[in-house]
């Protein structure tokens, strides 16, 4: 425990953009680290903000092959290990995943602390979302979710970083509007695209 302290409050920070880039490696793969990357790249994006951009990329990106790392492993564990690991039956969510490949990948990704994102990403190398379309979605949600993190860390500083601690509600509801928008979105594109059919 304590060299895991040492890890995140000395080495990490240390690192600049290559702690991040660890950091959020060993928290989308081996070892869950709540926050750390969040709170890490705020930080750092308010001590430089000219390297906002830079931090915010190198977070995304160790995300990523953390993601990459995991999807796999789901890939080739199949639905078994799915099930063993979280204990109900994934039926709905095959069903999601397939209807809904970018979504199922984007959604999840761009949602904030304290949004479970892991399972999400074993589901979709379970049910094998395109190799593609996760690498897409992943990279896009991350990326932006690390880069507005930057941007009010660059801004904001401490405030921003004890915000993002506090506003768990705020994350969750945020997370269920964009879910949301997203679907009615959809459907009125579906309907105009049938009522376009008709007219034809």
């Amino acid at each position: 425990m304590d060299r895991v302290q040492v890890l995140v409050e000395l080495v990490l920070p240390a690192l600049g953009g290559v702690g991040l880039l660890f950091s959020a490696f060993i928290d989308s793969s081996f070892v869950p680290l709540p926050l750390v990357t969040d709170l890490l790249l705020m930080e750092l994006a308010s001590r430089h903000p000219l390297r906002m951009p830079y931090y915010a990329a190198m977070a995304a990106f160790g995300s990523l092959g953390g993601c990459i790392w995991i999807y796999w492993l789901a890939r080739k564990g199949g639905q078994a290990y799915f099930e063993r690991s979280h204990g109900h039956p994934p039926g709905r969510i095959r069903k999601f995943i397939r209807e809904y490949p970018m979504a199922s990948v984007f959604l999840p990704a761009v949602a904030p602390f304290p949004v479970p994102f892991k399972p999400f990403v074993i589901a979709q190398g379970v049910f094998q979302v395109p190799f593609l379309t996760f690498l897409a979605g992943t990279l896009l949600g991350r990326g932006s979710l690390f880069f507005i993190e930057a941007f009010l860390g660059a801004r904001y500083g401490r405030t921003a970083e004890q915000f993002l601690v506090d506003q768990k509600w705020a994350s969750i509801a945020l997370a269920l509007g964009v879910a949301v928008v997203f679907f009615l979105v959809r459907r009125l594109l579906a309907l105009c695209q049938a009522e376009y059919s008709q007219t034809d």
